[in-house]
């Protein structure tokens, strides 16, 4: 089936009709700036111009940077704090005058990896990490997503993990990719040493870069890259989205 996915960041709000049998954009995305503060309104008029753009008249699917509770949203991250509390489903709906699903977009990114990535056909407890501003993470254990972990905000010497780990953080201290490595390793240890999960699958801009720092990693978790890169978060908020065809 057809559904447009929609990915709502920080930074950019992007989209695409998705054929969700096989994980394929059907166009190449469309993008528009999120516009600043990224308040709530100002968003569902960009997610609504995006939909435009497309004509589209069908089921949405949307990631966004937060926590996603029954389709209210319970966090912000990167997004004004007025979107704590705001019915998003609603929100978007309205704007769009079309269902909408609306869950985390590392869940919506580990979905798409899940089904048509590097997670296909995997079993057991799979991670997906996304190495971007922060750390991200999507959990499934045997196919099936646990939503809204926040473990890139696990404590390690009283910090954020991804205050430490992140490829912000990468970029803030100015480290290389191995010095920032011993930093990611250390985070991998700590998940591998509560939730000894079979699979680690990288994502963000540090996915591309793993030969660089492979060598460093010792976590006894297998470590792989992500294989949809850019396009997860729209075909994963895409494949979400079957839910409004299927009436659950």
């Amino acid at each position: 089936m057809e559904i447009l996915g929609i990915d709502i960041g920080g930074s950019g709000v992007k989209g695409a009709p998705v054929d969700t049998a096989n994980g394929k954009m059907l166009t190449e995305r469309f993008r528009i700036p999120t516009p600043k503060g990224a308040r709530p309104k100002d968003v569902a008029e960009v997610v609504a111009a995006v939909a435009r753009h497309f004509e589209w008249k069908g089921p949405i699917g949307a990631g966004f940077p937060a926590v996603i509770q029954r389709g209210v949203a319970r966090t912000a991250a990167n997004v004004d704090k007025k979107w704590i509390g705001t019915d998003a489903v609603e929100l978007l709906s309205v704007a769009t005058g079309c269902p909408v699903r609306v869950l985390n977009d590392a869940d919506a990114a580990g979905t798409a990896e899940m089904r048509f990535g590097a997670g296909r056909d995997r079993d057991g407890v799979v991670f997906i990490i996304t190495i971007g501003t922060g750390l991200g993470t999507a959990v499934f254990t045997d196919g099936v997503l646990v939503p809204n972990t926040e473990l890139g905000h696990i404590e390690i010497d009283g910090e954020d993990a991804e205050f430490q780990a992140s490829d912000a953080a990468r970029k803030r201290d100015g480290l290389k990719w191995k010095q920032w490595a011993v930093r990611f390793d250390r985070y991998l240890n700590r998940l591998d040493a509560l939730f000894w999960p079979d699979l680690f699958i990288l994502g963000g801009g540090a996915s591309g870069k793993m030969d660089k720092f492979r060598n460093v990693l010792t976590v006894d978790a297998e470590v792989v890259p992500a294989q949809l890169l850019n396009e997860a978060g729209i075909i994963g908020a895409a494949v979400a989205a079957e839910v409004l065809v299927k009436g659950f």
